[in-house]
């Protein structure tokens, strides 16, 4: 980013960076529309007029309801029921309540881990840096949704086993990004210079390293969250992730497969919308965001 002015006229770089940012309004649709889900999804127990995943406050009478039927609980279903009778506009928002916990919690994992060994590998330079980013290139040689089928296949179902298979497919992407904005720095005078101070190699790296590499960070964080989200959607789908008890938009797609060719496709159809509007909205956030970052990605 630009050089801000300095003295008491001074903008700070974050009051800078929401300037730009709201430049542009698509990004700043986008940006409204993951606030308002992310809020939604949050309060989705206190709003939703059923809780979709309570066996007892469902009837399979009103099982595949088209959407605005008014069910046996007196409310109406605006976006109609799945097989088992619920309600699927509650469904979707407790669906994504767990999306985008897994999706954050892979991805800020994934960030945390990968970022240290980047850095890391970075500023030891020799046979441990030839070890952990020839261990990364192997990593990243296979592709990452192949990784996270074997790695939920050997786990089994469940949210820590998912969120763990998660950040083994996606913690080399931050260690290569991490690794290099870090050696550019590496090998620049003033951290020579201050390696010949007695400051602490924690310091260095904290003050120094880590600064220069978090711009390119946070635009991978925020791809790297969506694709955890839709990562997570597929082996749902596939009936690898989640169990039955923990509802999410992958699992919500499909169990309404089946019944597509015989007319109701809103079982599926809706929560498709659903998991494709985060998805696309979390994407034109980062996409900004990286431009702002990185001015000379400007078109």
């Amino acid at each position: 980013m630009t050089a801000l002015k300095q003295g008491p006229d001074a903008v700070s770089p974050l009051r800078a960076f929401w300037v730009r940012f709201r430049e542009d309004r698509i990004a700043m649709a986008a940006l409204f529309v993951v606030g308002l889900m992310l809020i939604l999804a949050v309060l989705a127990p206190w709003i939703t007029p059923q809780d979709p995943y309570d066996l007892s406050g469902l009837s399979l009478r009103d099982a595949r309801r088209p959407p605005g039927f008014v069910g046996s609980g007196g409310y109406v279903h605006w976006l109609g029921t799945d097989a088992q009778g619920r309600d699927l506009l509650s469904a979707i928002l407790y669906g994504l309540r767990v999306s985008i916990q897994i999706g954050l919690m892979a991805g800020s994992l994934a960030l945390v881990i990968g970022t240290t060994i980047g850095i890391v590998a970075a500023y030891a330079r020799g046979f441990v840096e030839t070890l952990l980013m020839r261990a990364i290139d192997l990593q990243l040689s296979f592709p990452a949704i192949l990784l996270a089928l074997v790695l939920v296949a050997v786990l089994g179902q469940g949210k820590a086993q998912l969120i763990v298979a998660l950040v083994a497919a996606q913690y080399a992407y931050f260690a290569r990004t991490a690794y290099g904005a870090a050696s550019a720095e590496r090998g620049k005078d003033y951290i020579e210079a201050a390696m010949a101070t007695p400051l602490s190699d924690l310091r260095i790296v904290f003050y120094h390293l880590l600064p220069n590499a978090m711009p390119a960070l946070i635009v991978v964080a925020t791809v790297q969250v969506a694709y955890a989200i839709a990562l997570e959607a597929t082996l749902s789908f596939l009936g690898l992730g989640l169990p039955v008890t923990e509802p999410s938009l992958g699992m919500l797609i499909s169990n309404g497969v089946k019944y597509m060719m015989s007319g109701r496709y809103w079982i599926s159809v809706y929560p498709g919308i659903a998991l494709i509007i985060l998805i696309v909205s979390i994407n034109l956030v980062g996409d900004h965001v990286r431009d702002i970052l990185n001015p000379r990605l400007n078109r």
